[in-house]
């Protein structure tokens, strides 16, 4: 396995300290705080490790303070309910002692029923596009370090922008944004894991493209974002280590924040996940919009 992608399961690796208490690892991928999905991930994983038997299908977090990157987060796992179908857990993640981040999770077990879903867009096939790693090639020693830590968090992704180049400069000012992904090697056959990878690439460029209609970039000096609150719901198997087609739209911005939300699917047309994100989003009126 590549030495990127073992980084990336050692990193969602919790160490159990008791029953319903775990610890997580931080790293700095240059953001101003901890990156949004790795909490979500981790909390993710802490749940599960208190389910057996059944796989998560939906999640509702909150974002309540900046995690510190420089220290690790601890879980504590309420077991909510375990009842003949559903489990409930909700995780409180925690830095210096105080609450940084919760999550509620629902789990079920596996069963048949009534079938639906809209149809996946038709799009380029991944082999047709190029990687952003190419770009991060070309222009990644001309940017800031902060800026080069935060584009490798890419690393251990092979990632296919189809509309625009979402590393670059934005030149698409529609409302969506669209992309395929997997992991750059294969992985474990663990359901719970390949969940847990999608919950943590989750936060990767959703928020973003709430932005895109007023044509600013994520990285322009003189915008602050900060994730508010995520949900996801898990639809159908998958594996993260195959094609996924991530597809994005921008539903609102209003009142110092936006929202954003996707739908994922396999490459063969099936939606596996649906997600929602609402964040912070500040435009500072001293800086000129566009300025690094």
């Amino acid at each position: 396995m590549f030495p990127i992608v073992e980084e990336l399961l050692s990193h969602l690796a919790l160490e159990r300290l008791e029953d319903n208490l775990f610890r997580g690892p931080s790293r700095d991928i240059g953001t101003p705080q901890v990156y949004g999905g790795q909490v979500l991930g981790q909390a993710l994983r802490a749940a599960q490790y208190t389910v057996e038997g059944r796989r998560i299908h939906s999640l509702h977090a909150y974002f309540l303070r900046r995690g510190d990157f420089n220290s690790p987060i601890i879980y504590e796992v309420d077991r909510s309910r375990d009842g003949g179908s559903f489990s409930a857990r909700r995780v409180v993640a925690i830095q210096h002692g105080c609450p940084i981040f919760t999550l509620a999770a629902s789990f079920q077990v596996e069963e048949t029923g009534l079938e639906f879903q809209p149809s996946m867009p038709e799009v380029p096939a991944p082999g047709a596009l190029s990687s952003v790693r190419e770009y991060e090639t070309r222009q990644l020693s001309q940017l800031p370090e902060r800026f080069q830590r935060l584009m490798q968090f890419s690393a251990p992704f092979d990632l296919r922008p189809i509309d625009a180049d979402a590393a670059g400069p934005v030149v698409d000012l529609r409302n969506c944004r669209r992309f395929w992904i997997k992991t750059v090697d294969r992985l474990p056959d663990d359901h719970d894991l390949h969940c847990a990878i999608l919950a943590y690439v989750s936060d990767y460029g959703l928020l973003g493209t709430a932005v895109q209609p007023h044509g600013i970039h994520v990285l322009d000096g003189s915008l602050r974002m900060a994730s508010i609150d995520h949900a996801m719901w898990f639809h159908r198997p998958y594996r993260i280590d195959e094609w996924l087609l991530c597809t994005y739209e921008a539903v609102s911005t209003s009142n110092g924040r936006g929202l954003a939300r996707g739908s994922i699917f396999r490459e063969d047309g099936t939606l596996i996940a649906s997600t929602i994100q609402e964040g912070l989003m500040r435009v500072c009126k001293d800086e000129a919009v566009g300025s690094r």
